[in-house]
């Protein structure tokens, strides 16, 4: 055995540096964020949560505050995750972040990802029945084919 090839084998060293975990509330949402924490941990990676605020234009048209709304979301599952990290701080250690996009949740994933520089994306399955009319977020974003997608059940 030469000195090139005498070194130890490493773990969980060529894993992703960056994952994205797409939230919004839902259940499925935060069953992949908890897959994705723990992918974090055990790659020592960095878990990036990504809320994506909808723009409802039909809501604006109707003078509802959608700003203030997504935003009281963003800000609860801001607080969620913290709880949620405070609980399980001598037991994981996970770094992570928290981002808001705008836009739909598809091509905000797609900018998170981008700007982030994910290594992986994951992403809860669909909860809604309007995937089957314009497909859901979790399929278009393996079709886009840029980043290994996980998709949770």
């Amino acid at each position: 055995m030469t000195d090139q090839h005498s070194h130890q084998f490493e773990r969980g060293t060529d894993g992703p540096k960056v994952i994205v975990a797409g939230i919004d509330g839902s259940e499925s949402s935060m069953r992949a964020a908890a897959y994705a924490a723990g992918l974090a941990r055990r790659q020592r990676a960095m878990l990036a949560l990504v809320y994506v605020q909808p723009v409802l234009a039909a809501g604006a048209a109707l003078g509802a505050s959608v700003g203030d709304a997504t935003a009281e979301v963003a800000e609860g599952l801001v607080e969620e995750i913290r709880q949620s990290t405070a609980r399980m701080k001598d037991i994981w250690d996970v770094r992570w972040e928290f981002h808001t996009f705008r836009g739909d949740p598809f091509n905000g994933l797609v900018t998170a990802a981008d700007e982030l520089k994910a290594d992986a994306v994951v992403v809860g399955a669909s909860e809604s029945a309007g995937h089957r009319f314009i497909g859901s977020v979790a399929v278009r974003l393996v079709k886009a084919g840029r980043w290994p997608v996980t998709v949770v059940p």
